[in-house]
């Protein structure tokens, strides 16, 4: 890959990336704990997803992993189960949920 990707990048392009069809009746909210970059959150709900840096006061799912891991699990150079299993990727809450994030969004962009 010829440039280097940012967390902040990733975070601009996840809306584009969202699979609203996969979304019917589904209300979640997946907080990002990133252990050397800056946290977000994704709202999910009515079909449409917003992203937003910080802390959710009360998400569904806490996600903790460093920055790299991230990068690495979207780009599906590493598999999120690997990475749980490895201890790179730790949950709290509803971690059914985590599942469900790889059929919520694509490695392409949506139209």
């Amino acid at each position: 890959m010829s440039h280097e990707i940012s967390v902040s990048k990733v975070i601009e392009k996840l809306p584009s990336r969202f699979i609203r069809e996969n979304a019917a009746n589904f209300k979640a909210i997946f907080q990002f704990e990133l252990e050397d970059d800056q946290d977000f959150y994704i709202a999910i709900e009515d079909q449409s997803c917003t992203v937003t840096t910080g802390e959710h006061p009360d998400p569904d799912i806490t996600l903790i992993m460093a920055a790299q891991t991230f990068i690495n699990v979207i780009n599906g150079e590493q598999d999120g189960m690997g990475a749980f299993m490895s201890g790179k990727l730790r949950a709290e809450g509803s971690i059914i949920l985590a599942t469900r994030l790889s059929k919520l969004f694509s490695r392409k962009k949506q139209s």
